[in-house]
């Protein structure tokens, strides 16, 4: 086991001049010491990058750099990873913060696991067993379509292995729904330790994507079309008998979408979302009702 791992801090920046520095100073006051913060602006408009440049004068560990064009939110994660150095990447974005001890934890959690391939924490007390513990493929799968969610955690609420995020091919780039994604193609091979709350902190302010979701049916909903696509993928570790059970909660869940859709927005977001599910009208009708 080694004793002090470098960890890569992964900050992905845009427009983030109100937030920054205390992003910044939250590494910076970390007790574990073996880090390097890896900052990638995606093209500011504001002062971001002047202030990020100048915590990197103050310390060596700190590096910021700046797309030649904007990529994304994704894609700039990806970017941000392609310039580490360390055995694990630790996202932080930059209106989000870390505890002084979270590297420390995080670290002390992976490295009783050295087979996983990544871990979430900001998890509700489980009622079986105390953190840290480890989830192979299947229980992590049967862990978020049977028990309770998992796999709905932001990359704040993660660390993960370096050579096992490359070995995947890193983010795919779709808007939103990259995390979520991610964490089922690291499950489909891969252990995944599970870590208790108090590590991170998140910071919920109304210039954020997520914020979307409170306005537009569809953003919610594409996630429960993209489970149903994964569940449905060769590489999912779920049985057939255990792939169907969750496939009709899936079914359930995009007919009940509907319907809220058609009582809080309006008939056209919900034929909209309708269109998408591939479900009739009498699938939908059975799914509300047979439950």
């Amino acid at each position: 086991m080694e004793n002090k791992p470098l960890v890569s801090v992964l900050m992905t920046v845009y427009n983030r001049e109100k937030y920054i520095a205390e992003a910044i100073e939250s590494v910076m006051a970390s007790t574990y010491k073996n880090w390097e913060l890896i900052i990638v602006d995606d093209r500011s408009k504001d002062q971001s990058v002047t202030i990020a440049k100048a915590y990197q004068e103050q310390d060596k560990r700190i590096k910021v750099y700046i797309n030649e064009e904007n990529l994304g939110d994704y894609p700039n994660r990806n970017k941000a990873a392609s310039y580490a150095k360390g055995k694990y990447l630790k996202y932080v974005d930059a209106d989000d913060m870390i505890y002084p001890y979270g590297l420390q934890q995080l670290v002390f959690y992976m490295e009783q696991f050295p087979e996983a391939g990544y871990g979430l924490c900001s998890l509700s007390q489980d009622k079986h067993q105390k953190f840290p513990f480890q989830l192979n493929p299947t229980e992590a799968y049967q862990r978020q379509y049977f028990k309770e969610k998992l796999f709905h955690k932001a990359p704040l609420s993660a660390i993960i292995n370096k050579s096992i995020f490359e070995k995947a091919g890193g983010f795919t780039g779709k808007r939103m729904l990259g995390d979520f994604e991610m964490w089922h193609i690291l499950s489909q091979e891969f252990s995944v330790v599970l870590m208790p709350q108090g590590i991170v902190w998140y910071r919920e302010h109304d210039e954020q994507e997520m914020a979307d979701h409170r306005s537009d049916p569809m953003q919610p909903y594409k996630y429960v079309l993209l489970a149903e696509n994964l569940i449905n993928s060769p590489k999912c570790p779920l049985n057939e008998g255990e792939k169907a059970k969750a496939l009709k909660k899936i079914d359930y869940t995009k007919s009940r979408s509907i319907l809220s859709a058609t009582k809080h927005y309006s008939l056209s977001k919900a034929l909209e979302l309708k269109r998408q599910s591939k479900l009739s009208y009498i699938q939908i009708f059975l799914n509300l009702f047979s439950k």
